[in-house]
């Protein structure tokens, strides 16, 4: 496509091997969706958000009850900060203030994609917030135009979607949209009835679609800032445009299941979690030990505070979760005669008063903590089985010791 060429957003990319994204889009006071929803999925997949805010909204999971749009020239100026200074790998843009905005942002655009040829920018066109409030009016949606001009992809909802032609059909509309700007289109299929959904990114010369499950929450506030930032994130990252959407759809569905639960109304994603599930690789989020006695391996590990989240006693399979995402499990092999040759380490900013409880509540350490020479401080156990355990903590010393190697 003449927007998009795979791949490109790494080749902007200056000598730091850090994402830069410009998030072009409005303020969500609530936390759940716009700017903050922005900077928070960045973040987490390990880029560096840079903002240029649109609008501030006054607003919660219920509703909008005010928006003040920023001036053009502010949004400019924001723009023209970042650029001269950080650089840009990636553009998102979301809620656009009005019409004159967006026409001035677009133009702003223009001149970024000459500089930096193949620069991924990925649009929003947010109308109306997940309660039901407008948030661009028929000007503002007239000027989008220009900016899925200068897009790569464009992310509308159905209702979106159908507002921005007059076709009834999406992939009739998703093709209308591409045939006349020449972005991709990203049909997504979250409004649909039913429990099974689907979405296809429609480009000039190729769909590719993924159907999934419908996750039952009430927690889909900044469900579309999410994805359009992952998306923004993987094509500068370097992923092809198919590729990118993928892993954002990944990113936003484990985000729907970890939700925090907040609010009365439309709550906010889980972000938090998300960072071990969906990026770059390879990822250490999974440890698994042999034990040979079922009840006795999951009574131990519960406790030890871990939050059991697959109990499988048939097949002798154990999961736990473990604070920040990672998970650990335990497969039962009666026969298995165990010898410990690895250990697993467990980190806990309370590691003396930790130990400290557990080992008035039973549990057997082979010795408390103690500073080690390496800067960690440390108490060994052992499970039932013999597996080596440490709980430890090491700070800033686990991945930025005084002797680590400079990159």
């Amino acid at each position: 496509m003449d927007n998009f060429a795979p791949g490109t957003g790494s080749k902007t990319r200056s000598m730091t091997s850090t994402a830069r994204i410009l998030i072009i889009a409005g303020s969500d006071s609530s936390g759940g969706a716009g700017i903050q929803a922005d900077i928070k999925t960045v973040a987490m997949l390990g880029g560096h958000p840079m903002t240029a805010v649109t609008a501030i909204t006054a607003q919660n999971t219920v509703g909008v009850t005010g928006i003040h749009p920023v001036p053009a020239e502010m949004i400019l100026s924001q723009i023209e900060a970042v650029i001269s200074d950080i650089g840009v790998d990636a553009v998102k843009i979301g809620m656009i203030g009005g019409a004159f905005a967006a026409q001035q942002v677009a133009a702003r655009l223009e001149r970024l994609k000459a500089e930096q040829p193949g620069l991924p920018i990925v649009f929003d066109p947010v109308m109306v917030s997940t309660s039901g409030s407008a948030l661009a009016d028929e000007a503002t949606i007239t000027a989008f135009g220009r900016l899925m001009d200068v897009a790569t992809i464009a992310t509308p909802n159905l209702p979106e979607l159908g507002r921005l032609t007059s076709e009834e059909d999406p992939v009739a509309a998703a093709l209308h949209l591409v045939g006349t700007h020449g972005c991709a289109v990203l049909i997504k299929g979250g409004h649909e009835d039913g429990d099974a959904l689907a979405d296809a990114l429609i480009e000039e010369d190729n769909m590719t679609s993924w159907q999934g499950q419908r996750i039952e929450t009430t927690s889909t506030h900044g469900t579309g800032c999410t994805l359009a930032s992952a998306i923004a994130f993987f094509l500068a990252d370097g992923a092809s445009l198919a590729d990118s959407v993928a892993k954002a759809r990944e990113f936003v569905r484990i985000a729907l299941h970890d939700a925090p639960k907040l609010g009365q109304g439309a709550g906010p994603l889980g972000h938090a979690g998300v960072r071990l599930d969906v990026g770059g690789g390879p990822r250490l989020n999974q440890v698994t030990v042999t034990g040979t006695n079922y009840k006795r391996s999951v009574d131990f590990y519960s406790r030890l505070g871990l939050k059991q989240i697959v109990d499988s006693p048939e097949t002798g399979y154990a999961r736990f979760e473990t604070a920040g995402g990672a998970t650990f499990s335990v497969q039962i092999d009666p026969d298995e005669q165990i010898i410990a040759t690895t250990a697993v380490y467990f980190e806990c900013d309370d590691l003396d008063s930790r130990v400290e409880q557990l080992a008035r509540s039973g549990i057997n350490f082979e010795h408390g903590p103690r500073n080690q020479p390496w800067m960690w401080r440390e108490a060994r156990l052992r499970d039932p089985d013999g597996n080596i355990i440490f709980f430890y903590h090491a700070g800033e010393h686990r991945r930025f010791p005084p002797w680590r190697l400079e990159s």
